[in-house]
């Protein structure tokens, strides 16, 4: 009875000395499983492994198979109207243009992912405008004057400036500022963690990253 008493006790002694190391194990292994969702998200979402970082040790380095990450895309339609006059002749162009507008990020910037017990920190650039693709452009007036003629100069001047009247529209209409919100949304669709998600995103604000 004596022997049996002796070794509860020392069992018990042993599990109390050492229930901080295993408590710090299975802390640490639960934050690994959480650093695996993470990347498993982001691969998933942006075909790309980010830097993961579990209590300051750098768990998994970044690889990154894709340049951009394409996260929002929108259909904007843009009017410009050209007018000259030369000694009383005058010409006329408009045109009408359709483009599909893309925001999402540039992978080519560092994204870090920060582990800690308390909290998650994702650092990431801000969305930007990266892309803009033209669908269909319609020629609404083309007037040319007697002796002032419409060149194929002045259509291709028009035509490069339907393109950054979407950019500028795009950009006035919060367009980054949503596809980071939809980042954020997917993330935590897919990762679900007892601690709190934080998205920083670094150099100025959305619409400046352009």
């Amino acid at each position: 009875m004596a022997l049996t008493i002796a070794a509860v006790v020392v069992v018990i002694f042993w599990r109390i000395e050492t229930w901080p190391a295993r408590t710090a194990q299975q802390s640490t292994a639960q934050l690994e499983r959480l650093g695996k969702d993470l990347r498993a998200a982001f691969i998933d979402i942006a075909h790309l492994q980010p830097r993961v970082t579990i209590n300051n040790r750098v768990y998994m380095e970044q690889t990154t198979p894709v340049s951009e990450l394409v996260v929002l895309s929108r259909r904007i339609e843009v009017e410009h109207e050209f007018l000259h006059t030369w000694v009383g002749s005058s010409k006329r162009v408009k045109l009408h243009g359709t483009f599909i507008a893309k925001a999402g990020f540039d992978l080519q910037h560092n994204l870090s992912i920060d582990i800690r017990p308390n909290e998650i920190i994702v650092q990431l650039p801000h969305a930007r405008i990266l892309g803009i693709e033209q669908d269909q452009v319609d020629v609404l007036a083309f007037e040319n004057g007697l002796w002032n003629r419409i060149s194929g100069e002045d259509m291709q001047s028009e035509l490069s400036i339907l393109p950054q009247l979407v950019r500028e529209k795009a950009a006035e209409s919060d367009l980054p500022a949503e596809a980071e919100r939809a980042l954020q949304q997917q993330i935590e669709q897919r990762v679900h963690a007892p601690q709190s998600l934080h998205l920083i995103f670094k150099g100025g604000t959305a619409n400046e990253a352009q």
